[in-house]
């Protein structure tokens, strides 16, 4: 990994979570390929449907439908109100926690830094899978991609996150896997650190811009807090 460093060591840690602390592919896969079932489409496969997830549940389902030949309006609702069935059912049944994350946030944790999860996930899925996956405890404050009017790659939840911590902008570090968390971050004012690992909607992480990669959680402990 290219060597990165913070000017300021942050007060506080903004996460994404599906590619960045979850493995969260398994379940969304299912759920996508009960709906297409449900519609009488063909199910995509599992690394199509990798390049599918970053901006939301919608998103999601529209990238589905756009690739199994499109759909009108009464069809897109009709999918969306499928997905959602279906992954309320298997939210977090196959769904892992990446390896590092926890004793990263123990250790955060253990240092005083305020932490937060911004995802573009509904609140009606973020809550139960943090919960399921025991990673709630360590977040004061969650974001969810239907929070706010936008979502990443608009800054507006990672400044909503800052100003529930109590935190300035510039303060705060946020975590992710894709260009939707860089830009946003960007956008607010503080650095971005991308994992290597997650979704990236099939852009090299590489290739995006931030302040540096990380192939673990742990490998930023020696930049943030003593």
């Amino acid at each position: 990994m290219p060597p990165f460093a913070l000017s300021t060591p942050p007060r506080a840690v903004l996460f994404d979570l599906d590619g960045t602390l979850l493995d969260s592919i398994p379940d969304l896969a299912e759920a996508c390929r009960r709906m297409m079932v449900e519609l009488g489409r063909p199910p995509h496969p599992v690394d199509t449907i990798r390049t599918f997830v970053g901006k939301g549940m919608l998103n999601l389902v529209r990238r589905c439908l756009e690739v199994g030949g499109g759909a009108d309006e009464a069809g897109f609702e009709a999918a969306v109100d499928a997905f959602r069935r279906h992954y309320a059912v298997v939210n977090g049944e196959r769904t892992e926690v990446y390896a590092g994350v926890v004793p990263a946030l123990a250790a955060l944790a253990g240092r005083g830094v305020a932490m937060a999860c911004v995802t573009n996930k509904p609140a009606a899925f973020t809550g139960p899978l943090l919960a399921r996956t025991g990673l709630a405890p360590y977040f004061a404050v969650t974001v969810s991609g239907d929070t706010l009017a936008e979502k990443k790659p608009h800054p507006a939840p990672l400044l909503h996150a800052c100003e529930r911590l109590g935190v300035p902008a510039d303060a705060a570090l946020m975590v992710g896997d894709s260009a939707n968390d860089a830009e946003a971050a960007r956008a607010a004012g503080m650095p971005v650190l991308l994992v290597t690992y997650g979704y990236s909607e099939g852009v090299p992480v590489d290739s995006i811009e931030c302040d540096g990669l990380l192939s673990s959680l742990v490998e930023m402990l020696p930049h943030i807090g003593a």
